[in-house]
């Protein structure tokens, strides 16, 4: 985490040793070692809690996402049922205006045209 080496960890022993003595420094490294427990233990509870929340909130988005995807597709086929009704009611005009076309341009073939210029 710190990165400390041996070296490093002789350094701070000697040191201790010089400045609180043989009488007090078991009671020190103690106090160091229980304190350093609790910080790992809290920062551990600190990274639990938030992989939680986190996990949580994908839950929550994933969760939303799904609810929105299944009224898109209640809302597409309610679409496509009324695009259905609206072509079923006009596919029997549609048919009629095929005739009526038909018989316009028929009648139209039958009728001579006149092309005397008029005077």
């Amino acid at each position: 985490m710190f990165d400390i080496g041996f070296l490093e960890l002789l350094l701070i022993g000697v040191l201790s040793l010089l400045i609180m003595g043989p009488e007090r420094l078991p009671g020190a490294v103690r106090s160091v070692t229980l304190f350093v427990s609790r910080m790992r233990r809290s920062f551990n509870q600190i990274k639990s809690e938030i992989e939680r929340e986190v996990g949580a909130d994908d839950i929550k988005q994933q969760i939303h996402n799904e609810t929105i995807m299944e009224s898109l597709a209640k809302t597409k086929s309610d679409l496509q049922e009324s695009f259905q009704e609206t072509a079923d009611e006009l596919k029997p005009d549609l048919d009629k205006l095929q005739y009526d076309i038909e018989d316009i341009i028929s009648a139209d073939e039958k009728e001579p045209t006149d092309d005397k210029p008029q005077s």
